[in-house]
């Protein structure tokens, strides 16, 4: 919220009550993950999964970098590759994605991170008035006009989600 807010531009909050880890562990089904932190707040916001973002930490070539989906996709490691130039990108460890932002896993926003890392905003999220991504923690989302997000950023728009198999 510092970093919008010293930006100038203009953004919603938005909390929820975050299931604990034991809660979601009791969701599990045959051992699989459930759906997601973005897919909890888009349902208990109330929001169509469609307009709320995860950010994501991946290597690509050995650098950190940050992709920002829609909940309702996965984000497509080639493209992420391709959008910032590098060979191959692979999901980064959740430990060091926690250290490298200053944030937890599932509460990883796209702003205000502990070392600013090179940001691509799937292009889908042009398709919509406000988009809503983690304000930093679980339980808070804050919504905002994506290109004041890719502003705030200093992101590039890259289509970089696919649909879950």
């Amino acid at each position: 919220m510092v970093a919008l807010e010293r930006a100038g531009i203009a953004f919603t909050v938005h909390t929820y009550e975050h299931a604990d880890l034991a809660d979601r562990s009791a969701k599990r089904v045959g051992g699989a993950r459930p759906e997601g932190y973005g897919i909890e707040a888009a349902e208990a916001l109330g929001l169509d999964p469609a307009v709320v973002f995860k950010t994501l930490v991946a290597d690509a070539d050995a650098e950190l970098v940050v992709g920002v989906v829609p909940v309702t996709g996965e984000l497509d490691l080639k493209s992420l590759a391709h959008a910032v130039g590098a060979k191959k990108a692979t999901m980064a460890d959740p430990a060091v994605a926690a250290r490298v932002t200053g944030y937890v896993v599932g509460g990883i926003s796209p702003l205000g991170q502990k070392r600013r890392l090179r940001t691509v905003v799937d292009a889908s999220a042009l398709d919509h008035p406000l988009v809503y991504v983690s304000g930093g923690r679980r339980g808070l989302d804050l919504g905002v006009e994506p290109t004041a997000l890719v502003t705030a950023t200093a992101a590039t728009t890259a289509a970089i989600s696919r649909s879950r198999a």
